[in-house]
């Protein structure tokens, strides 16, 4: 997984995406912080499709199986570099202090445990317009490659709403990331 998310990240709603006629959405955009106070853009991320993770504190073993699913197809598919991956924790409920530092220096261990790192928001920049993202649980957040939401789910996803996750990444990617039928190994 660190190579996943290293090599993907070079830095978690109700189910929806943008296909069937719909108008194109707009880039998004939000202004968030590394664990160490820099200010950066979501959109230093374009370029490549991006996989967003927005989680709260209580809520990052909700799609744990989505994390690993990903990495093991992206692995086995050799697509470890197709897209970003960028993970952001939620922290608003922690921006006092001394509950920040404390906070901060949890953030900056488990980017240490991870090999990753993992960006902040302070002040729920998520949850507020345009992105309107659920501030208390996971919600996982697929964005072409010009910044534009194109999939999002909040909560524990259920198996069928991990292969719908994994179309809308296939075509972002262009190719098939369905499970390989048991037995057979994948192109």
């Amino acid at each position: 997984m660190k190579a996943w998310l290293t090599g993907a990240l070079t830095v978690t709603l109700a189910a929806g995406s943008a296909h069937g006629g719909a108008p194109d959405p707009e880039p998004v955009d939000a202004t968030l912080s590394t664990s160490s106070g820099e200010r950066i853009q979501l959109a230093r991320w374009r370029g490549k499709p991006v996989i967003l993770f927005y989680e709260d504190k209580d809520s990052t073993t909700l799609n744990a199986a989505l994390k690993a699913e990903l990495f093991a197809r992206g692995r086995e598919r050799g697509l470890l570099k197709s897209a970003f991956v960028v993970a952001v924790a939620n922290l608003e409920k922690y921006d006092f202090f001394p509950a920040r530092e404390i906070a901060l220096s949890y953030v900056r261990d488990e980017e240490k445990k991870a090999g990753v790192p993992i960006l902040v928001d302070l002040k729920g920049t998520l949850g507020q317009p345009p992105l309107k993202l659920p501030t208390k649980t996971s919600t996982v957040m697929l964005l072409d490659a010009d910044g534009s939401p194109l999939y999002r789910y909040s909560g524990r996803m259920k198996p069928e709403e991990q292969e719908r996750f994994f179309t809308v990444l296939g075509e972002l990617v262009g190719q098939d990331l369905t499970p390989a039928p048991t037995g057979e190994a994948q192109p």
